[in-house]
């Protein structure tokens, strides 16, 4: 379980990651203690999530439970959401502290919809949020090739049949088995990543090794017309071995693993062992 601050006030808001799913669940009733200012925060979301319910709200029938430690130190079953709808919940408490939440989210709403129309917004985004990160202008140029590269690769999967989604994250996780021994998701737990991207956290090496592996197996795709998934796992598993052979090569060189725990975040995860029931 990883704790966040609140928004106001120095209290906490508990949030639960779930590696299966990469989303967080949010204590409702934190987040409602929050934003109403009540002194009975569970007798508040009880009322609160009755009244939706009898509204025909979505939201109120999407509510899981998880165990979470209260402050006395016991686990206790608590009624959580993940981030989409908590935002659903927050618009439905009159309260001035959510207006901060709900500005935020028109905002975020209004660039989405500007990005639509025009697609370069969305590319400069990414550039601003990238330095404000401390990327400098040679990663973040490669790593914008690196996602022209990666639309040219899926554009030839989805020639072969290749569906976006699932099928796409099965050839992914192929590629990179073959060249680091890892699935996307474990290289991340590797890093210590959740919902972060895991190319924004590889060193240069390891960007290039996973450029290199995607590229690869475009190319072989393209020669061959692989149809199905079946046959296209084999050619991202060809494609992977190439950017293998080149890691293999350059170990040898300099005598270490040039596949490492280090990222880009400033900070740690700490997680707690968490019991979810159904509702």
């Amino acid at each position: 379980m990883h704790l966040i601050n609140k928004l106001f006030n120095n209290d906490t808001i508990r949030t639960v990651w779930d590696k299966e799913k990469e989303k967080y669940y949010i204590s409702i009733v934190d987040m409602v203690e929050v934003l109403s200012g009540s002194d009975r925060p569970r007798k508040y979301w009880s009322d609160l999530k009755k009244k939706l319910t009898e509204e025909g709200n979505e939201v109120s029938e999407r509510i899981g439970q998880l165990k979470l430690k209260a402050k006395d130190g016991k686990y206790r079953l608590t009624d959580v959401c993940d981030i989409e709808k908590m935002f659903r919940i927050i618009e439905s408490i009159p309260s001035k502290n959510a207006e901060p939440v709900k500005l935020w989210l028109a905002k975020l709403g209004s660039e989405r919809i500007d990005e639509v129309f025009d697609p370069s917004i969305a590319a400069q985004r990414a550039i601003d949020l990238y330095r404000a990160k401390g990327y400098d202008e040679s990663w973040i140029t490669k790593r914008l090739k690196g996602m022209q590269d990666r639309k040219k690769l899926t554009d030839v999967w989805q020639s072969g049949g290749i569906k976006e989604g699932r099928e796409f994250a099965i050839l992914t996780n192929e590629i990179y088995k073959s060249w680091s021994g890892m699935t996307a998701k474990e290289y991340k737990s590797f890093k210590g990543l959740r919902k972060e991207s895991l190319r924004d956290n590889m060193s240069d090496i390891e960007i290039a090794l996973a450029d290199l592996g995607e590229l690869a197996t475009r190319e072989i795709a393209k020669q061959h017309k692989p149809q199905g998934l079946d046959e296209n796992i084999e050619i991202a598993k060809r494609g992977g071995r190439i950017a293998n052979n080149t890691r293999r090569d350059l170990e040898e060189e300099i005598g270490e693993s040039v596949i490492v725990k280090d990222n880009a975040l400033p900070y740690e995860y700490k997680e707690e062992m968490l019991i979810e029931t159904n509702n």
